[in-house]
C-alpha cells in the first residue's frame, strides 16, 4: 500500500553498525519467508474487528485499501420483482449472495423510458443522453434519411465483423476510463456482451478490449479501435467454436414446470423448447436474445478472470460483462414468462460461476462485484384478437405523408418533411431556412396537427421537449434528450397499438413492436468487502451509480458524474 511520508532532514550522522546488521536480517528473513506474498500497492489489512480466520463469511474478512478487481455485470431487462419473486429457487452463491450480503437497490431511475445501450451509458457514465452524447442504440441521419448505429465510426475497421464501431460518439470518460488513468494504463479493463454497443460503451474510451456476439457469423468480433484479443476470445473463435457446436444447442426448462412460482395450470401442460439449427437465418440473433447466449458470456467471463490474472497483478483491474432476460422476442407465444423466467434461473447460475471465478482468485475480500438492470424493450407482441385489447396501427410513413400534405396547404409546395425515426419527426429544415418559413411555427402547426391522428396520444415539439413542458416527467424528458440527434416533433403512440413500418420495426421480421407502457424496477446490487448490506427501497437516480462505484473503488468519479455518490454504510 502507498504510505505518505514526511520528508526528514538529511544528517550526517553514520549508521550504527548494529542497526545495518538487524536491517540485513530482517531483508533475508522477509526474502526466506516469500515477499511475493505481499503486495506493494493493494495489500489487505485486517479490519478492526478481523473475523475468525475459520469464518465462512469470505465478504467480510478484510477491509483494502483499494479492490484488486471489479467486475460489472449489466442485465438488459433485470427486475427487481422478478428477482424476488424467484429467490427461493435460486442458490446461494448468485443473487441471493449479493442481496444477503451486500446492497440492494431496488429501482433505479432512467427518468424516461429509454433503451439498453442508452442506460448502460447513463450507468457508467453518470451522465444524462444530453450530457453523454448516448441517447439511443441508433439514431437518424437527415442528409442520407436513414438511421445508423449511434457508435458508428467508418474510421475503425472491425475484427471478425464487417461494423465499424468506436467510442468516439461517448463524448464522456467512463468507470473503466477511470480505472485505466488511475493506475497510469497498467490496469485492464474488458469488456463482453451480445450486443456491439452494449459492449463498446462498457469497454469505454480506455479499454483494453470490446467484444461482442458477429450475428451473422457467430464469432467474437471487435473494433480495430481495441488492441487486445484474449486468449479466452482466440479460444472460441479458432477453437470449439459456437458456430461448430449451435445445432447442438437447444434451451429447454431447467427445472419442472410446476415448480415455477405463480404458473396459471395451463402454462404447465406444455414446456417450451428453442434450437437454433444452421437452416435459420436468424439464430445467431436469437441465441443472443436467449438463456444459451448468456451462459456463453459468462463461461468467456471466467476464461477472462483466470487467462489473464485479473486483481492478480497489483493493480485495479474491470471486467465488464453484458446479459440480457428480457422476454424472448423469438418466443411462438404472446406470454413468454415461463422463458423468462427460466432465463432468471439460468442466469442466477451463470452469476454464480463468475463470483466463484472471483473467489479462487483474487478473492471476494480482494474484489467489487455489481449487478445492475438496464430497461427491456418496451415492445410487445400483439395480444391474441379473442382478448379484445383495443389495438390499431400506427404508420410513420402515412403520418410523414399526411402532415407534408397539410403543410402544402398551409404554406405551398414542398417537401415539409423528410422522416420519422423512435418517435421523432423530422423536418427539412434546409427548405424551411431557404423559404424563409419561421421553423417554430411550422413545428406547432405539426404537433397540432399529428396530435389529432389517429393512434397517436400527444405530440410535442423539441421547444416543449427543452423548455420542459412535454411529457409526465419534463425534466427527466430533456436531460435524456440530445439536441443533436432529436427530431422536430416528438409524439406518443397509444399503448396496444403497434408501429406499423418505420425504423422501429424489428430486424428479424418477427413481429411489430407494440407499446406497452409498463413501469419496471430496474435493479442494482453491490457486493464490497468494505460495504455493509442495506436495502435502498425508494427510486435512485441512474446517475449516482457511476460516482458510487467510484467511490468504493476509490478512484474519481468519470468526468461528467455531477451528482454525488450514495453513502453506504461501512463494515
Amino acid at each position: 500500500m502507498y504510505i505518505n511520508q514526511k520528508k526528514r532532514p538529511m544528517s550526517s550522522r553514520k549508521p550504527h553498525p548494529l542497526s545495518s546488521r538487524l536491517a540485513s536480517v530482517l531483508v533475508v528473513s522477509l526474502v526466506t519467508m516469500g515477499i511475493g506474498a505481499f503486495t506493494p500497492v493493494f495489500a489487505a489489512r485486517p479490519s478492526a474487528a478481523a473475523p475468525d480466520s475459520k469464518s465462512k463469511d469470505t465478504d467480510r474478512q478484510y477491509v483494502l485499501t483499494r479492490p484488486a478487481l471489479v467486475v460489472g455485470i449489466f442485465v438488459e431487462g433485470l427486475d427487481a420483482d422478478y428477482v424476488n419473486l424467484l429467490r427461493d429457487n435460486f442458490g446461494k452463491d448468485g443473487f441471493n449472495r449479493f442481496i444477503n450480503n451486500g446492497v440492494t437497490i431496488e429501482d433505479i431511475d432512467y427518468g424516461t423510458d429509454i433503451d439498453p445501450t442508452a442506460a448502460t451509458a447513463m450507468l457508467v457514465t453518470g451522465a444524462a443522453p444530453s450530457v453523454n452524447g448516448i441517447p439511443a442504440s441508433r439514431v437518424w441521419d437527415s442528409e442520407t434519411r436513414s438511421d445508423y448505429p449511434i457508435l458508428l465510426d467508418p474510421a475503425n475497421i472491425g475484427n471478425f465483423t464487417d461494423e465499424t464501431f468506436s467510442p468516439a460518439a461517448l463524448k464522456v470518460s467512463t468507470i473503466g476510463d477511470e480505472v485505466r488513468i488511475a493506475d497510469g494504463g497498467i490496469g485492464l479493463v474488458h469488456s463482453v456482451a451480445p450486443d456491439a454497443q452494449v459492449a463498446i460503451v462498457l469497454a469505454g474510451h480506455a479499454g483494453n478490449s470490446g467484444f461482442w456476439l458477429n450475428e451473422f457469423n457467430g464469432k467474437w468480433s471487435t473494433s480495430t479501435y481495441y488492441r487486445d484479443v484474449p486468449a479466452a476470445i482466440a479460444k472460441h473463435n479458432y477453437g470449439v467454436t459456437l458456430s461448430s457446436r449451435l445445432d447442438t444447442i437447444s434451451w429447454t426448462p431447467s427445472i419442472p414446470l410446476e415448480d415455477y412460482p405463480d404458473l396459471p395450470e395451463y402454462k404447465k401442460l406444455f414446456p417450451f423448447r428453442y434450437n437454433f439449427p444452421a437452416r435459420d437465418p436468424n439464430r445467431y440473433r436469437a441465441f443472443k436474445a436467449s438463456a444459451p447466449g448468456n451462459h456463453e458470456v459468462a463461461q468467456i467471463g471466467v476464461d477472462y478472470i483466470s487467462s489473464l490474472n485479473l486483481g492478480g497483478r497489483g493493480v485495479t483491474d474491470m471486467l465488464n460483462l453484458g446479459f440480457n432476460v428480457s422476454p424472448y422476442p423469438y418466443g411462438r407465444e404472446a406470454d413468454t414468462r415461463v422463458e423468462t423466467m427460466d432465463a432468471y434461473l439460468r442466469l442466477d447460475s451463470d452469476i454464480a460461476s463468475i463470483v466463484k471465478a472471483v473467489e479462487k482468485h483474487p478473492g471476494m475480500a480482494n474484489s467489487v462485484i455489481f449487478i445492475a438492470g438496464t430497461p427491456g424493450p418496451s415492445g410487445s407482441k400483439r395480444d391474441e384478437d379473442k382478448w379484445n385489447i383495443p389495438a390499431g396501427q400506427f404508420s410513420p410513413k402515412r403520418a410523414v405523408s399526411l402532415l407534408n400534405v397539410y403543410l402544402i396547404a398551409l404554406h405551398g409546395n414542398g417537401e415539409y418533411v423528410t422522416g420519422y425515426h423512435d418517435g421523432y419527426f423530422f423536418l427539412n429544415r434546409k427548405f424551411l431556412k431557404e423559404s424563409n418559413l419561421d421553423e417554430r411555427l411550422i413545428r406547432r402547426e405539426s404537433a397540432e396537427f399529428l396530435a389529432r391522428m389517429s393512434g397517436v396520444t400527444a405530440a410535442y415539439t423539441i421547444d416543449d421537449v427543452f423548455e420542459r413542458r412535454a411529457g409526465e416527467n419534463p425534466q427527466a424528458l430533456q436531460r435524456n434528450t440530445s439536441i443533436k440527434h432529436a427530431g422536430d416533433i416528438l409524439v406518443t403512440v397509444n399503448p396496444g397499438w403497434e408501429i406499423s413500418d418505420g425504423s422501429s420495426e424489428s430486424e428479424g421480421g418477427s413481429h411489430l413492436p407494440v407499446i406497452r407502457n409498463v413501469a419496471n424496477t430496474s435493479p442494482v446490487y453491490i457486493l464490497a468487502p468494505s460495504v455493509a448490506p442495506a436495502k435502498i427501497e425508494g427510486p435512485v437516480d441512474a446517475r449516482v451509480i457511476a460516482p458510487t462505484i467510484s467511490r468504493i473503488l476509490r478512484i474519481r468519479s468519470p468526468n461528467a458524474a455531477s451528482l454525488p455518490p450514495l453513502r453506504l454504510g461501512k463494515r
